[in-house]
């Protein structure tokens, strides 16, 4: 793309022999950054430029004809420091002369000893020189002066500055006066010996003008004239070399900033084609020959920054609205414009030509935001850092001093791209519906075109919210997307309701598919309004499920037409065998959960916003499901029957109606139905309703499974109930564990190939029962009254071995559901039963030991005893204090009580002889205050059931000893059981104080269970000890 027709080709004749001049007129050394070749630069301006040789060759002869420019050295003094101070003060009162000498004077060798004396005014002619200000009284003079100084041959040409110290005639006196040290003495008989009004040098700077730069900016050491003195300090220069009178027609008539800003549009827009050519953006880097030329050419001018910097600006503004480069290169003119900016600067049409590109700039950049999804599309790399950048510019060039100066009105920015965006967003809807308008017109067609029209509504929202956005809000706090959202809403609400006016009830099934789809992207894009910002007042499409009343019905009534038929297809296709080698449903199955699923989805689909609506919609959803769920157990039996299964199958047909009970208040969510619906259908509708239409469909199908479930259950009931009695009746010789294995090897074969074709529902279900019938079968067996301790370790053994088989580790019943109340009362009846007669006394022991400790009533008095075990003798001490509140058994109201002491179960102690204390005559409240040593092991105090049982009996001379009561002192917790050390005595030992009991006068069922053993005499023996202790007790049922 060429754009040299920009300017005219007179123009640009012009303005290239204004660049090929200021080539040829080059001045000072090139910076180490520019192309120090001419013929370099001659051949870039030319390609620049688009001249061909030709015409490069004839304009080049004319710049050669031209007359040379007046070459100037802009010199700058600044200041200086650390200079000699001549006065007697020690200060001096420092000026400069300078100027250029036409001829270079050779400089001083550093190995010279003498220095050339020649200054200013002997080798300048006194009309060329120039000189600063008198500064007085410092050692660090700032002058900041600028002089112009001509020249003639940039070769031989010389700048020469001279620093002199200022002197007045002044009296001896006044210079005694000022005098501070020896140094300042020195200085008064110094000049003294000089003329009066001579001034004193101070040092000298010598350059060659070739040795400069076209800009240059340092600190120089001041030179001496002799040896004397060789610091004399530093001067600051500055020096700039320009052009004056320049003879190309551009500068003659044109100013200097113009005819730079339009050299400097010419070379960037030959930069940016040369990046477009390569497929690279240009971002806004100059090249170094175009950096080189305007360089050259902002200083020959004597462009200041401010200046240059407006040029640039002016330049770029003006490309970037026709060529395509990265707006951030503004950033910097902006910064810079701001930086500097003094309004009195520039004249009235330089102000005119600001304020103008500003205005241009932003009615551009408004109009390519205006259109940003064409103008910045996604699918273009870099197109987000374009957008964002421009809006930087926007923003800041609407923040600068110069923009609120020299616009008079004052654009609200955010407005604007407000305004633009709304204009914008309007545009593409309308360009989009005329681009996707259907070639036929019916309501099908137009159906299908709204819906592909709002999938770019929502595309193009979405990439709003989810891109755009942030870069608007953060630049300008601008919401694009609530912008865009509030627009597109309400096009579209306008748009589909004059579509669907054509609607009613009597539509095609194709007509109703497409409105589907329709009222589905509706329901999508009306969800995004959930991220607008607040705001008041209704939105378009609030109410836009009404527009679709009309066509519910046809939807509902598809979505029940498309199962039913799909699950009749299925029936028929199914040959009732498991689907897959890990699934247990056959393939009907499978697809009649698709068809529900799909229900489900429809409905979760639709989405009803009114409440009341809803209920209906949901109503006649679980009418055609249930319908659905009916007719299919009716086919799968019928084809069941047609296959002529054999009665294997009814497991596998359980599956089937089993999985027919579906979830449906929780797939369909009933819960978040009866919140909306509470305020017009009151609770006692909905469950009257709806749950009573479930739970009939559910009871229908429960009958099914059950029937299958029991049918199946009766069949194991008699194989478990002809093992278990087979297990009773069997040998008494054969180990419990034998024993069991025919039950356990029928029960792992028949419930594995049940678990394996049944889901795990029902494989409960029927476990659950078989575990009832077991248990009741069990329970039979034990109440027989077969005095054999190993039948019952038979059935105890099968009981555990069953929970263990019924439990599977988890995988079949669980603990809670097998520990029934029956189960808990056989295992104890059990476990007592099949209990060796040692293993029941001593656990008649440990229940007399806990009701000793759930006592706290002393009817029959209370023994208080010592016990004390020390581990070294193996010995175990009692004390036995004293008795109370003992009852009378003597025809005088009083008693003879004495205590027997022995160590219980009898079997653990044989060795150990009971003990007994003196009878005390006549006393309820006896007091014993007796010692006795028992010599035991301390593992057997430790067991269970071990104890020291105190018998009080009244004394009778002539008949058998009442019972006065008795107390069992468990051994485990003896004081000194546990410890390593003996105690020293009894004193630190608490007292026990034990309530008498009485025991009951009907008997246990342990004793029950040692009676009916007539073979074991300990059985028998220990049997009879209680029984004569039960005549004596004075206990009542």
């Amino acid at each position: 793309m060429d754009l040299s027709h920009r300017f005219s080709k007179q123009e640009l004749a012009l303005l290239y022999e204004e660049v090929l001049y200021t080539i040829w007129h080059r001045l000072g050394k090139p910076e180490h950054h520019h192309v120090a070749d001419s013929q370099e630069l001659y051949a870039y301006v030319q390609k620049a430029f688009g001249m061909d040789a030709e015409e490069h060759r004839a304009i080049m002869q004319q710049v050669k004809k031209l007359e040379s420019p007046i070459f100037c050295l802009k010199a700058t003094v600044k200041e200086a420091k650390g200079i000699l101070g001549k006065d007697v003060s020690g200060f001096s009162d420092p000026y400069c002369l300078l100027g250029i000498a036409a001829k270079s004077q050779e400089l001083a060798h550093p190995d010279h000893k003498k220095r050339m004396k020649a200054v200013v005014k002997d080798l300048i002619p006194e009309d060329q020189i120039h000189r600063t200000q008198v500064i007085s009284q410092t050692l660090s003079p700032v002058w900041d002066e600028t002089f112009i100084l001509e020249f003639e041959d940039m070769e031989t040409a010389s700048f020469h500055l001279d620093m002199w110290d200022s002197d007045t005639v002044e009296s001896v006196r006044h210079k005694l006066g000022e005098l501070t040290d020896l140094h300042g003495l020195k200085r008064i008989f110094k000049d003294a010996r000089k003329d009066k009004g001579q001034d004193d040098f101070l040092g000298n700077v010598v350059l060659r003008l070739k040795d400069l730069r076209c800009w240059d900016d340092q600190w120089y050491q001041l030179e001496p004239r002799t040896e004397t003195y060789p610091n004399r300090g530093q001067c600051h220069l500055q020096f700039l070399l320009t052009h004056k009178k320049r003879a190309t027609t551009s500068s003659r008539t044109q100013p200097s900033y113009t005819v730079h800003r339009h050299l400097l549009q010419q070379l960037v827009s030959h930069e940016i084609l040369q990046h477009q050519a390569g497929s690279i953006s240009w971002d806004g880097e100059l090249s170094r020959h175009a950096s080189t030329v305007l360089y050259l050419h902002a200083t020959q001018k004597d462009l200041s920054d401010f200046h240059q910097v407006m040029a640039q600006w002016l330049a770029y503004s003006k490309l970037y609205q026709s060529l395509e480069f990265n707006s951030n290169c503004l950033l910097h003119q902006i910064t810079s414009i701001e930086y500097q900016w003094v309004q009195e600067r520039l004249k009235p049409e330089q102000k005119a030509e600001l304020a103008e590109s500003f205005q241009s700039l932003l009615t551009y950049g408004i109009s390519l935001i205006r259109r940003y999804r064409i103008i910045f599309p996604l699918s273009v790399p870099r197109s987000l850092e374009r957008l964002q950048s421009l809006l930087r510019v926007l923003v800041q060039m609407c923040k600068m001093k110069a923009f609120h100066e020299l616009c008079t009105l004052s654009p609200d920015l955010p407005q604007m791209v407000s305004t633009a965006l709304k204009s914008g967003t309007t545009e593409w809807f309308h360009m989009k519906k005329q681009h996707l308008k259907p070639m036929v017109k019916s309501m099908e067609e137009n159906g299908k075109a709204l819906s592909r029209l709002l999938l770019e509504v929502i595309g193009d929202l979405q990439q709003g919210q989810r891109i755009w956005n942030k870069f608007f809000i953060n630049t300008l706090k601008l919401n694009l997307f609530s912008i865009a959202y509030l627009e597109l809403e309400t096009l579209v609400a306008e748009h589909v309701q004059e579509q669907l006016r054509e609607v009613d009830s009597s539509m095609s099934k194709p007509t109703a598919e497409s409105l589907f789809q329709l009222y589905m992207n509706l329901q999508e894009l009306y969800k995004m309004k959930d991220f607008l910002p607040k705001r008041d007042g209704p939105l378009a499409l609030s109410n836009f499920h009404q527009w679709f009343k009309e066509a519910v019905p046809q939807w509902l009534q598809k979505a029940y037409t498309i199962a039913l038929e799909r699950a009749q297809r299925a029936v028929q296709m199914d040959q009732l065998t498991p689907f897959g080698e890990h699934n247990k449903h056959s393939t009907s199955t499978v697809d009649l959960s698709t068809c529900y699923a799909q229900i489900v989805k429809t409905w979760q689909q639709l989405n009803w916003p009114d409440p009341e609506e809803a209920f209906m919609i949901m109503v006649k959803l679980v009418e055609d499901m249930c319908r659905i769920a009916l007719m299919y157990c009716r086919l799968i039996k019928e084809r069941a029957e047609a296959l002529s299964l054999s009665e294997q199958n009814e497991g596998e047909a359980a599956n089937r109606l089993r999985l027919l009970i579906l979830k449906l208040p929780s797939q369909l969510d009933w819960a978040q139905l009866e919140q909306r619906t509470g305020a017009v259908i009151n609770q006692q509708q909905i469950q009257h309703t709806l749950h009573h239409q479930l739970d009939s469909a559910v009871s229908c199908l429960d009958h099914e499974i059950r029937d299958v479930v029991q049918a199946l259950a009766t069949k194991l009931e008699k194989g478990i109930a002809r093992h278990l009695q087979e297990l009773s009746s069997s040998n008494n010789n054969q180990e419990p564990e034998d024993s069991i294995i025919p039950l356990m090897k029928f029960l792992e074969s028949e419930l594995q190939y049940l678990n394996e074709h049944l889901v795990q529902e029902n494989f409960k279900s029927l476990l659950a029962l078989l575990w009832h019938h077991t248990l009741a079968v069990l329970s039979a067996a034990a109440g027989q009254q077969v005095p054999s301790a190993q039948r019952y370790k038979k059935l105890h053994c099968a009981l555990k071995s069953l929970e263990l088989c019924f439990h599977a580790e988890g995988c079949g019943l669980p603990l809670e559901t097998l520990h029934t109340a029956a189960f808990l009362s056989l295992e104890t009846h059990l476990a007592l039963c099949s209990a060796t007669s040692r293993k029941l006394i001593q656990k008649y022991f440990i229940n007399r030991i806990q009701q000793q400790l759930n006592t706290s009533s002393e009817k029959y008095g209370a023994v208080t005893i010592k016990a004390l075990y020390r581990p070294s003798e193996q010995k175990l001490r009692v004390e036995v204090l004293n008795a109370v509140n003992l009852i009378p058994l003597d025809s005088n109201g009083s008693s003879d009580p004495f205590v027997q002491l022995t160590l219980e179960p009898r079997h653990e102690f044989p060795e150990v002889v009971a003990r007994t204390t003196q009878c005390k005559r006549n006393e309820l409240h006896p007091l014993f205050d007796e010692a006795f040593d028992f010599l035991i092991p301390p593992e057997k105090c430790r067991q269970e059931g071990a104890c020291l049982l105190l018998t009080v009996f009244d004394y009778d001379t002539l008949g058998s000893n009442d019972l006065e009561g008795e107390a069992f002192f468990p051994l485990r917790h003896l004081p000194g059981l546990d410890t390593d050390e003996d105690q020293a005595d009894m004193g630190p030992v608490p007292q026990t104080r034990l309530p008498l009991t009485h025991p009951k006068p009907t008997g246990d069922e342990i004793l029950r269970l040692l009676e009916s053993r007539k073979g074991d005499k300990e059985a028998q023996a220990f049997v009879k000890l209680r029984k004569q202790r039960a005549k004596q007790s004075k206990e009542t049922e």
